[in-house]
């Protein structure tokens, strides 16, 4: 296995605007600098819902996930005092859109559309899941079967590669970086691009030998494998990188500051013994919630973005 060079290389090798360019949609303001929306002052601009909408990242089976998380939800009605419905998302699009368009107020966004949906719908991340110990992250991995004939990513050039979404990290644009640096492949000249839709998707299609290699995030594979849904001996993994952030948890921009607060304090005082989110996320080492900053633990997910000449255009 191989590991990730060095980030600063990866953006010194491809052209694009600095991360420190970096910048939100022109509907929302940072007065503090701190590269996410600020509430807004006018309280008249601010929400206060009856109902809260919460969205998970569409990268497994929504219906497993809704059971996943009832209880949690619970616990974040009983603190807020409001309802809150779990809506079940198909794409980062549809769950950006959906937030920009003020129909979602709390959300957990994947890796790599954080901070899309910092950019352009206002979203305020805070949270993170976390092992007991504080520690943090995944590692996308590059997969094959055992009968593909793939050793080594080099391998993979004639071949198909299957990635998730063009606004996934582990799923797309690490792997993208990646390849490009280190190995100096380009897909659709080197190799045949598919795009699988989720992690989930992508590991199935391995498994099944529908798909010759995968970029993947390991959390997903494991918490797959934990369940009985592939088994081990199905996947082989010939790349590893560097940690990476997980899932990024926040509320829209809007909602009133002391209704943010009681959601930040849902997620702080969560108990997770004897509960289904300590059973599936425990599957890949995560038992707790701490507090993240945009600014400092996606630095590096902004710089992988750079190097890929990700631009935020928000239409």
């Amino acid at each position: 296995m191989k590991l990730l060079p060095t980030l600063t290389a990866i953006a010194a090798l491809f052209a694009g605007p600095s991360f420190a360019e970096f910048k939100l949609s022109d509907r929302y303001m940072d007065a503090d600098g701190d590269l996410i929306a600020d509430i807004p002052t006018d309280a008249s601009q601010q929400i206060d819902p009856e109902t809260l909408i919460f969205a998970y990242t569409p990268v497994e089976d929504p219906a497993v996930y809704a059971e996943v998380w009832d209880g949690f939800l619970a616990h974040m009605s009983e603190t807020t005092g409001k309802q809150v419905q779990f809506f079940p998302v198909q794409s980062n699009a549809a769950q950006i859109e959906a937030m920009r368009a003020g129909r979602l107020h709390v959300a957990g966004f994947n890796t790599g559309s954080n901070p899309l949906a910092v950019a352009c719908a206002g979203f305020r991340p805070f949270a993170m899941m976390a092992a007991k110990d504080g520690s943090f992250g995944y590692e996308m991995e590059i997969i094959t079967h055992p009968e593909s004939g793939i050793d080594a990513v080099e391998d993979i050039k004639g071949n198909q590669m299957a990635f998730t979404s063009e606004t996934s990290n582990s799923g797309f644009k690490a792997p993208s970086a990646i390849l490009m640096a280190e190995f100096d492949m380009v897909a659709g000249t080197d190799f045949e691009p598919v795009f699988s839709g989720k992690h989930d998707n992508s590991i199935l299609g391995v498994a099944n030998k529908d798909y010759p290699a995968a970029a993947i995030a390991n959390s997903v594979k494991a918490r797959m494998i934990e369940r009985d849904v592939v088994q081990e001996d199905q996947l082989k993994v010939i790349y590893t990188s560097q940690t990476f952030p997980t899932t990024g948890y926040g509320t829209a921009h809007n909602l009133a500051p002391d209704l943010q607060d009681k959601i930040r304090d849902a997620f702080f005082s969560y108990d997770w013994e004897g509960t289904a989110l300590a059973e599936e996320f425990g599957k890949s080492g995560e038992e707790q919630f701490i507090e993240i900053s945009f600014q400092d633990e996606w630095s590096v997910i902004r710089t992988i973005d750079e190097a890929n000449d990700v631009e935020y255009n928000c239409q």
